[in-house]
């Protein structure tokens, strides 16, 4: 192997790795809502009980990259709770180049 081909493969590792250190919180914090959205709702009564739930895990989880009334719409249905989270996180790469990760799911929460 010989100098430049080293270089090219370690600049590109570099390039890979600064992607990932970009994106990786972001999938974090979205596995965070997910679990607070399906777990621990067994004291939720209302909408607006879920939006202080999630409220407060985002407080507890440092997460204040965005607006929790822009990214969840939650309404009640018979027994259940229908939560759509969507929002979507922006990275810059380099100077005008931006990464961009969109998060859309919609979960049904069950009342106990």
């Amino acid at each position: 192997m010989s100098i430049f081909s080293a270089l090219v493969f370690l600049s590109l590792l570099g390039f890979c790795a600064s992607v990932l250190f970009k994106l990786v919180p972001h999938y974090l914090e979205h596995r965070a809502l997910e679990k607070v959205i399906t777990t621990n709702t067994d004291r939720i009564k209302s909408v607006a009980d879920f939006y202080q739930h999630i409220s407060k895990a985002m407080q507890v989880n440092n997460i204040r990259d965005v607006q929790l009334h822009q990214m969840v719409q939650i309404s009640e249905v018979n027994d259940e709770f229908l939560v759509h989270l969507k929002y979507e996180q922006r990275e810059t790469l380099i100077k005008n180049i931006n990464l961009v990760v969109t998060f859309d799911k919609e979960y049904r929460v069950r009342v106990h």
